[in-house]
């Protein structure tokens, strides 16, 4: 996305995807336990995190093997179902009855060897799923891996800023909220490194990261393959087999995805016509982009704004 020909800034994926969605942690929770103690949770279209500021506790995905997190440790769940417990062969509760009313924040079994935070992350608009669809159900940060020192830091500030109770807590906590979210990623990409499949291991390749890169920076621009393969260094076919076996899908295809994401978004927003939104994200006609709108959300683009205000069309 260019924000102007003069500007010499130019935005990383990451940065560009977690603004266009409106990724935003929302609500956050504090979790105090101790002896026997195990709680389950369903899956939802949102992403959480949990992250342990004392003690150890067990943490298992749907399908995965437990995953023993320590102070420091903090993950992040995609739309799976989860439990988290003292011991990992006790049969958890439903703990959804624990944090159903949105003004309770704080839950405390027993006492507080075990101190965790979580946090709900939401998206502004309905196309958080081009996000969810790239990460994995579950990714763990642990806090001596690469990349976590900052994370470390933040968890700091965050459980400091619980204590003091202070004005203007509820501001500061989100803003660290937000900042811890930005950060896992980023210490989930350093972990994960170029050689990993999946969209951050794609981002620290050198070649298929630079493609990324040049894709996000001018969205608008008539790629092609050949293009692109050029920026990454690589021939066209070798550039297009990595790249899909890394983020799923071809370049082409990504590319698209991203196009109307990024429309919808601004639709969504009402800054412009459609014609000029089609436009501004690479489309010729509007035609052609309200097919392929059509044929990725559903419904046409004045139909999926009519949706969102909450009107439908006489």
């Amino acid at each position: 996305m260019i924000l102007s020909q003069s500007s010499t800034f130019r935005p990383d994926p990451l940065s560009d995807v977690l603004e266009v969605l409106g990724a935003r942690v929302t609500r956050q929770t504090r979790l105090e336990a101790s002896g026997d103690w195990a709680l389950s949770f369903p899956a939802l279209d949102r992403l959480k995190f949990v992250a342990l500021l004392q003690g150890k506790c067990w943490m298992q995905a749907a399908g995965r093997a437990p995953h023993l997190m320590q102070a420091g440790d903090i993950c992040l769940i995609g739309t799976t179902d989860y439990a988290v417990s003292s011991d990992s062969t006790l049969v958890p509760q439903d703990g959804r009855h624990l944090f159903e009313d949105p003004r309770r924040d704080f839950v405390r079994l027993g006492g507080d060897e075990v101190v965790s935070i979580g946090g709900t992350v939401t998206f502004s608009g309905p196309s958080g799923d081009f996000l969810l669809d790239m990460l994995p159900d579950f990714l763990l940060v642990q806090r001596h891996t690469a990349g976590a020192d900052v994370i470390s830091i933040v968890l700091s500030f965050m459980s400091q800023e619980i204590e003091r109770e202070a004005i203007g807590s509820t501001i500061v906590g989100a803003r660290l909220a937000d900042l811890l979210l930005v950060e896992t990623f980023r210490a989930h990409a350093e972990q994960a490194g170029s050689a990993q499949c999946g969209w951050f291991g794609a981002l620290s390749d050198p070649r298929i990261g630079r493609a990324l890169q040049a894709l996000h920076a001018d969205v608008a621009r008539a790629w092609t393959v050949a293009q692109l393969a050029a920026v990454a260094g690589m021939s066209r076919a070798a550039f297009s087999a990595e790249f899909c076996r890394r983020i799923g899908q071809p370049p082409l295809s990504y590319l698209r995805s991203w196009r109307l994401t990024l429309a919808r978004r601004r639709l969504l927003q009402g800054e412009t016509t459609v014609a000029d939104v089609a436009h501004a994200v690479g489309y010729q006609s509007q035609s052609a982009f309200s097919q392929a709108f059509l044929r990725t959300f559903g419904r046409s683009p004045s139909a999926d704004t009519r949706a969102k205000d909450g009107t439908s069309a006489p």
